[in-house]
């Protein structure tokens, strides 16, 4: 397995795994918008701040994780938008074996925090604290829409 940092060169196969995760249990996301998912990726692996990895077996992409660098007074973040694992390889240990890749990376990279949001209820959020992530108590997320 290898971990590869992916650019809007890599939109195709980012999209293909991305739609194919998160259009299909337990999330059902409608992303049969072909222009909003479009813009979706370049927001997301497109910006200077940017930070969209893969997580590859040969050609195949197997994880995904698209986020940003943030600068923060407690030192420098990398909050992941979005992550995922192809749905055949799912169960397997790779979910576990990227994010440890993922933290090897960023730790390179002095590094030393990833924050992230997901709902409760779903498969990933009892990943997320089987792979030591904790729930921040005191942190409430916000919508308003009009």
């Amino acid at each position: 397995m290898e971990l590869k940092v992916l650019s809007l060169d890599d939109r195709k196969k980012i999209t293909d795994l991305f739609t194919d995760v998160f259009t299909n249990e337990p999330w059902n996301d409608d992303w049969s918008d072909r222009k909003q998912l479009d813009a979706y990726i370049t927001d997301l692996t497109g910006q200077s701040y940017s930070l969209t990895l893969g997580y590859f077996e040969g050609d195949r992409l197997l994880g995904l994780s698209m986020g940003y660098i943030k600068h923060w007074y407690s030192g420098t973040e990398y909050i992941i938008n979005e992550f995922c694992v192809d749905r055949h390889s799912q169960g397997k240990g790779i979910g576990t074996a990227f994010m440890k890749a993922i933290e090897s990376y960023l730790s390179d990279k002095e590094i030393h925090q990833i924050f992230l949001l997901t709902d409760k209820g779903v498969p990933a959020y009892t990943f997320y604290q089987r792979n030591g992530f904790t729930e921040q108590i005191g942190n409430v997320a916000f919508a308003k829409k009009f």
